[in-house]
């Protein structure tokens, strides 16, 4: 391909060279630079790699795509003017678009090739993604996912640093899929993946507005919710069709700008809304009910509007109906029939969001991946409806992150289980007694009993060998999330197979579990 063969979606200047010069691949890290790449320069708000554009260049980058020119930084990094001659520079309002662009290009425009959903919103995201590609793959739609949980492709998964991963890997990802045979791909959009610009350029079949409450506000994230959802927002702009969660509290300012087609989603746990025609939403849930059996642990509740179904939904919780109705409101609006939008949901299980790891006369313990407050008082709402003698709640808190998640998930704990017990999270670069110190606070201000144990491994032991008939143990924070990382290393760490080890444990010693 020629580098004007990739420009087709890309406002550009030519600053210098030619248009005709060969190109196959795409990076933005000097690294990984190599003859016939293409070498994107981002002024980032830790490293400006305009700086590395010498070094890619002598790795035999032949075009550069950056922000400003860079005639400078190439003469500071060595090269001769013979060199810079040869080479062809392209100036780009924003970097990380012209990488997105760049990248949908290189793989041929997969996301094209796709019918493409995208979920975003404060909490639930992972659920009803899960839940929409179990509806579609009940109706033979062979589909791709994208999110917290990793790349998912068939029964592969490969794992990603980001919710919405960077847009060279997005775009990769799709490619991979198309090669797999998918026809539909459901992916998590998150609001710093589209301030950071990963999905320019991809237009949604269907975008899906969950809820919003505060988070994700501080360094390196949003600098306020005003902010926060200006970005969520961004998705309504960017399908084709939109649904969006009615019931939330600011859902009209939400969707003031969409610009595509909205339909809209509500669950009603006391019966449907009054009103006429046009003032209810088009697809709503009712009638809610808690269902404890012995093989089925879940909820039951009916779909009115654009659909009329009764759902038996295979994962425990109230909030998991408005997921689920996100679910059946896209399935609905894919053309899925209710039959299959009925099994898929009875029968889906969601790696580390409410998952029931053991269950027995003398306990339950669950993982869920609940590590804020909206989610964490969501959680310990819903788990008080299964009547549990005593609640339980194994947590900690992330290090390097906003300190007001520490305060108010202690509030919260303190105020709603019956026992805290305070452990580590990813402290990252901050100590765990530190983080610990801070919600334990918190903890003691509500009023709560707590224990303190830093290794989360022996807390999470601790709590199971501690255990008093009808306990339930919630374990959370971590959900789905394979390790534990501690001054920029990673190490691994999985939260079901630890209780699983410990049950294990009291199996062999002939102890009740």
């Amino acid at each position: 391909m020629k580098i004007r063969d990739w420009l087709e979606e890309l406002e550009y200047e030519l600053l210098s060279g030619s248009l005709d010069e060969e190109v196959s691949e795409v990076c933005y890290d000097s690294r990984k630079a190599a003859p016939g790449a293409v070498f994107v320069c981002m002024a980032g708000t830790r490293v400006d790699s305009h700086r590395f554009a010498a070094q890619a260049v002598k790795a035999g980058a032949r075009v550069i795509a950056a922000e400003r020119g860079i005639e400078k930084e190439l003469e500071a990094g060595g090269l001769t003017a013979e060199e810079m001659a040869r080479l062809t520079v392209l100036k780009v309002k924003d970097g990380r678009e012209a990488l997105a662009r760049l990248s949908a290009a290189r793989f041929g425009y997969p996301a094209k090739k796709l019918v493409t959903i995208g979920v975003t919103g404060t909490k639930g995201k992972t659920t009803t993604a899960h839940m929409i590609r179990a509806v579609l793959e009940a109706a033979g739609k062979k589909t791709g996912m994208i999110g917290t949980t990793g790349i998912m492709i068939g029964g592969d998964v490969v794992p990603t640093m980001n919710t919405t991963p960077e847009s060279y890997e997005l775009h990769q990802a799709f490619a991979r899929m198309c090669e797999a045979g998918c026809t539909h791909v459901v992916m998590e959009v998150s609001s710093q993946g589209i301030k950071m610009r990963r999905v320019d350029g991809i237009s949604f079949d269907l975008g899906i507005f969950t809820n919003i409450s505060p988070d994700h506000i501080g360094p390196d994230e949003h600098e306020d919710f005003a902010e926060y959802l200006f970005y969520k927002s961004r998705l309504l702009s960017a399908c084709r069709i939109g649904l969006a969660n009615r019931g939330d509290e600011h859902f009209e300012e939400v969707v003031k700008d969409a610009s595509c087609r909205l339909f809209t989603y509500e669950v009603f746990p006391d019966g449907e809304p009054e009103g006429g025609e046009g003032k209810a939403p088009d697809f709503m849930a009712s009638h809610i009910a808690y269902v404890a059996e012995p093989d089925f642990v879940g909820t039951e509740f009916d779909v009115s509007g654009k659909a009329r179904l009764q759902v038996r939904l295979g994962i425990p919780g109230a909030f998991n109906v408005e997921n689920a109705l996100a679910a059946v409101a896209a399935g609905s609006l894919l053309g899925v029939e209710g039959r299959d939008i009925c099994r898929a949901l009875q029968d889906v299980r969601v790696n580390g969001r409410m998952e029931i790891v053991h269950k027995s006369a003398r306990m339950t313990v669950l993982v869920d991946y609940a590590h804020n407050a909206v989610s964490m008082e969501s959680l310990l709402t819903t788990l008080r409806h299964y009547h549990p003698k005593r609640l339980v709640c194994v947590f900690g808190c992330g290090g390097n992150r906003s300190k007001d998640r520490r305060y108010s998930m202690g509030e919260i704990g303190g105020r709603m289980a019956d026992l805290c017990v305070l452990t580590a999270d990813n402290s990252r670069y901050e100590k765990v007694e530190d983080i610990l110190a801070d919600i334990r606070g918190s903890v003691e201000k509500a009023g709560g009993a707590y224990v303190e144990i830093p290794d989360r491994r022996e807390a999470i032991i601790s709590s199971i060998r501690n255990a008093k008939e009808g306990d339930m143990i919630a374990v959370i924070g971590k959900g789905h999330e394979d390790y534990q990382e501690v001054n920029g290393v990673r190490t691994h760490f999985l939260d079901r197979e630890v209780i699983e080890e410990a049950i294990g444990e009291l199996k062999k010693e002939g102890a009740p579990c």
